[in-house]
């Protein structure tokens, strides 16, 4: 009897000697599947500061929910896959980011006027913006890290990249970014060599209802000059926003050799190809004794690269694209 009560002890002491052991080694587990956790919610909650011409911004990386008034950066995360949830629709959206007209991005108004109350409501996690819609930064800021993107005309490329890099850290799309602008890189290079080679000049104008504006070096369409390297018809044309008021006498006396057209009209209707009625006020009895037009060499520019979305990836490399493509050298 006595023994039987031994091994029946045995047993079960055995048995929960088992239970402890089997205890013991289960344990880990939930600190482990804790530390396989922890780098992802590390990851979503890294944070990055960044300063920009009218502030500084902190925000957490890979933002959800982003609003972006500026076509050129809208061009740029549609171009890296970024996904967007609102945009100003209220305004003329170029033909080729014609899909943000959908329904199922937010409206967030026009460029110059944003519609405060739906941008709350979005609740979103940052804003980006540029010049027309300055004015509002300290509003929009209230409500989002909001992050001002425009290009500097006088320096146009180092501006560029430098917004492209910021959006590369804010979304770890640093590789993509380094990508894209070495194509640009190359193409401008391509581009500034045949310029400089020609040993021609060049004016770009842009026309609105008939009246022309004549841009220079360092202004808003400074790019042919500096970056592109076309050289100036006119090195004292006024450095201003708007540029500077001119007539096609003024055209006519310069006589460039390559004269550059923007389309206002163009870009801010519904019709996307340049109109006749632009074609004939250009090119006027004028015009037509001049370089330019007996050379075949008057190009009418894509307004909404130039007008609408300049600064973006997808914009400037068309932008170099399609001067390389319509100058007859």
């Amino acid at each position: 009897m006595n023994k039987k009560l031994l091994m029946l002890f045995m047993a079960v002491l055995l048995a929960v000697f088992t239970a402890a052991c089997g205890s013991n080694n289960a344990a880990p587990a939930t600190p482990a599947a804790d530390a396989n956790k922890a780098p992802e919610a590390a990851q979503t909650s890294e944070e990055v500061t960044i300063k920009h011409k009218l502030g500084e911004a902190k925000l957490k990386k890979n933002p959800k929910t982003v609003v972006a008034f500026d076509y050129g950066v809208l061009d740029s995360l549609d171009k890296l896959g970024i996904e967007v949830a609102g945009v100003a629709q209220s305004s003329n959206i170029p033909a080729y980011l014609e899909k943000f007209k959908d329904a199922k991005y937010t409206n967030v108004g026009g460029l110059k006027e944003p519609d405060f109350e739906k941008i709350n409501a979005m609740k979103p996690d940052v804003i980006f913006i540029s010049g027309r819609q300055s004015d509002a930064y300290e509003e929009l800021n209230k409500i989002a890290p909001t992050i001002f993107m425009g290009v500097d005309n006088a320096k146009y490329m180092e501006s560029f990249k430098e917004n492209m890099k910021t959006l590369g850290t804010i979304f770890g799309k640093e590789a993509q970014v380094e990508e894209e602008l070495g194509k640009i890189d190359a193409a401008i290079k391509e581009l500034n060599a045949k310029a400089t080679a020609s040993g021609k000049n060049a004016l770009i104008v842009m026309v609105n209802e008939g009246k022309l504006n004549a841009y220079g070096a360092g202004s808003r369409f400074g790019i042919l000059h500096g970056e592109f390297g076309f050289t100036p018809v006119d090195t004292n044309i006024s450095v201003e926003n708007h540029g500077q008021s001119v007539s096609f006498e003024y055209i006519a006396e310069k006589n460039p050799d390559y004269l550059f057209v923007i389309d206002r009209g163009n870009a801010v209707s519904k019709n996307k190809e340049v109109s006749t009625s632009t074609k004939e006020t250009v090119e006027n009895d004028l015009i037509k004794n001049t370089k330019a037009f007996k050379t075949g060499n008057i190009i009418y520019l894509d307004s909404a690269n130039w007008y609408l979305s300049g600064g973006g990836l997808v914009s400037t490399a068309g932008m170099a694209e399609e001067v390389l493509k319509e100058v007859k050298w």
